[in-house]
């Protein structure tokens, strides 16, 4: 039995339903789907103008919604991230989080890389100078600001 292809928007609820898209995520995954099959049928369509209208309908339906996208994408990284991995992962998917999502962020950053940091290290902070570069490259990695770092391996809990 040979199975249809499916169509622009079943295509687009299929990817909507395995995860959270953002518009512009949505909109390259359609338009490099619809050229790679242009390419094979040798039409010579605007597929832009395929996807734009259905993306307005997708967000008009509520089945596309960057607000709900970087709510998702924060609730899931907000734990193991800085807010800069946190805010270069959703310029990477073409959204910036919304002012109230990035106070909660600012407010939060320096609790969650104090509970990163103890998690990985045991909350002790380590007198050795390469030990210590260690621990700060690691929280820096994960995109905390160095202001933060340096709070965290300054230790104290005044701050929180």
């Amino acid at each position: 039995m040979t199975r249809q292809p499916l169509s622009l928007k079943g295509r687009a609820l299929a990817w909507l339903a395995q995860r959270e898209h953002s518009r512009s995520e949505l909109r390259t995954k359609l338009l490099r789907h619809l050229r790679s099959q242009a390419a094979e049928d040798d039409e010579a369509a605007d597929p832009a103008a395929l996807v734009d209208p259905l993306l307005d309908w997708l967000e008009k339906h509520r089945y596309l919604s960057d607000a709900r996208f970087i709510e998702g994408r924060v609730n899931v990284r907000a734990a193991r991230y800085g807010n800069l991995r946190i805010r270069q992962e959703l310029a990477r998917h073409g959204v910036a989080p919304t002012e109230g999502v990035d106070e909660h962020l600012r407010e939060s950053e320096l609790a969650r890389a104090r509970e990163v940091w103890r998690r990985k290290f045991g909350g002790e902070a380590s007198t050795e100078a390469a030990a210590r570069a260690r621990q700060m490259r690691f929280l820096a990695a994960r995109g905390f600001s160095a202001e933060v770092i340096r709070r965290v391996l300054r230790g104290g809990d005044e701050d929180c």
